[in-house]
């Protein structure tokens, strides 16, 4: 089966197979150019609470994939491991081949999970990173234990900004990674200083920002394939 990306048509019609990297990629590419719209959006009610911002976020996706990338759906709360849920996912509008696997519409192919910035409480400042020694509750955390996404290589991680710039959070973020790299006994993961976010795009003008991250993962005390992260900032 050929996989390359002239499977795909404009619109986002699929004709045969294709890469499972390139639709992650089309995919995180779409979210991220309708991230303003949606923050903009005057039928949009003005919510800060993190459950109502991804349910809003979520409508938005669908309704405009609809048209725009009708080859996806998102969802909200997909089941992760155990009862754990990730806040959005994107699945296959229908069944199609991703790589040589046949995805149907209950197997998504990238996974989302949504942080407030600031936290909304001190006790949970870090929690778009790690939630500590007992609890975890961080976004990156999560990723790194294959709490979410354990049978993908990538994944985002949405930042509603709500105070403060992004370059304040850029820096913020990096301390924090840097800071677990150097204490083994910071929560229950192993931090690397590489783990830090670089820079992809900062828009200024549509108050959007786009950084990429690698991390080291465990399962079972089994180490795993790095994990992807793809992080899409919008300033709300």
């Amino acid at each position: 089966m050929n996989h390359n990306s002239n499977n795909v048509t404009s619109g986002g019609k699929i004709t045969s197979g294709i890469s499972c990297n390139l639709l992650s990629t089309q995919t995180i590419n779409f979210i991220y150019n309708n991230l303003a719209s949606w923050r903009d959006d005057p039928h949009r009610p003005n919510e800060s609470t993190e459950d109502k911002l991804n349910l809003q976020l979520c409508k938005y996706l669908d309704s405009k994939a609809r048209n725009d990338f009708p080859m996806v759906r998102f969802n909200r709360e997909e089941y992760q491991t155990g009862q754990r849920r990730v806040d959005i996912s994107a699945s296959p509008a229908k069944e199609l081949f991703i790589g040589v696997t046949l995805h149907t519409i209950y197997d998504p192919f990238l996974v989302l999970e949504c942080k407030r910035l600031p936290a909304p409480s001190p006790d949970r400042e870090k929690e778009y990173v790690t939630g500590g020694k007992n609890k975890i509750s961080g976004g990156i955390q999560r990723f790194k234990l294959c709490e979410h996404g354990r049978k993908l290589d990538v994944a985002v991680i949405i930042a509603y900004i709500q105070y403060n710039s992004v370059r304040y959070w850029h820096h913020k973020i990096n301390e924090w990674i840097s800071e677990l790299s150097k204490d083994a006994s910071a929560d229950c993961c192993s931090w690397f200083e590489n783990e830090t976010l670089g820079i992809i795009e900062e828009n200024s003008v549509m108050a959007i920002s786009k950084y990429k991250s690698r991390h080291s993962r465990k399962y079972n005390n089994s180490d795993m394939k790095d994990v992807e992260l793809n992080h899409l900032w919008v300033i709300l």
